[in-house]
C-alpha cells in the first residue's frame, strides 16, 4: 500500500492537482505491481510566504508545459481538433510544432494545415468528430494522446453521413503538437 506525499506551493488549481494525483497514481502502478485502490497520493500545501528556496521566495510555476501553459496533452489535442472543425487555421497553428507532420488514409505526408483543407476538399464538405475517450501516455517531454470516437458531416453532393469510426494518434513533444495520424472508415461509407 504505497502512499506518496507531495508538498506544493499553495495556488495550483483544483484540475492541476488531480491530474497530478492521477499521474503519480498511474506511475506507482505501472512500476510495483499495486493495486489502484491501495495507492494514496496526498498533497501538502505550503503557502507562498511559507517558502523559499535558493534564499528567494518563490509563487507557483506556470500549469501545463512549454508551448502552451496550462494545458495537458489532451487539452492540446482537444483544443487543435476543435480549431479545425471550425477551421481555425491560425488557432490551430499555434499548437503545432516546426516539424509537424500528419497523415490520414490516402492521402501521404503532409506539413500545412492548408494542404489538409485542400486534399479533404473533395471528400467531404465538413467533418466532426464525436470523441469516445482519450488516452494519453508519456515519457518526460514525450507525451501520445490517442482519441477515438465517431465521425460525422457532410459528403461533398450535401447528403449526411454520421456513425464513421475514427482513431487519432498525436505525437507532443513540450506541448506542441509534431505528428498526427488518423485512421478512419470513411471510404468504406462513402456512397
Amino acid at each position: 500500500m504505497p502512499v506518496i506525499q507531495v508538498s506544493l506551493i499553495r495556488g495550483y488549481s483544483g484540475e492541476l492537482k488531480q491530474r497530478l494525483c492521477a499521474r503519480l497514481t498511474d506511475a506507482v502502478r505501472h512500476s510495483i505491481a499495486a493495486d489502484p485502490e491501495g495507492i494514496t497520493v496526498l498533497l501538502h500545501e505550503v503557502e507562498p510566504d511559507a517558502y523559499m528556496r535558493g534564499g528567494r521566495q518563490r509563487m507557483p510555476g506556470a500549469e501545463g508545459k512549454d508551448g502552451k501553459p496550462g494545458m495537458s496533452a489532451e487539452q492540446v489535442v482537444r483544443a487543435f481538433l476543435s480549431a479545425m472543425e471550425a477551421r481555425d487555421l491560425g488557432a490551430a497553428k499555434t499548437l503545432l510544432d516546426d516539424e509537424f507532420v500528419m497523415t490520414f488514409p490516402g492521402s501521404g505526408e503532409m506539413h500545412r494545415l492548408e494542404e489538409l483543407v485542400a486534399w479533404a476538399g473533395g471528400r467531404y464538405r465538413f467533418v466532426r468528430k464525436c470523441i469516445a475517450a482519450v488516452e494519453t501516455c508519456g515519457d518526460g517531454d514525450e507525451t501520445t494522446v490517442f482519441c477515438h470516437g465517431e465521425l460525422s458531416g457532410e459528403w461533398p453532393d450535401g447528403t449526411p453521413f454520421s456513425g464513421v469510426r475514427f482513431i487519432d494518434r498525436f505525437e507532443l513533444c513540450r506541448g506542441r503538437i509534431v505528428r498526427q495520424q488518423v485512421w478512419n472508415d470513411l471510404a468504406l461509407a462513402r456512397p
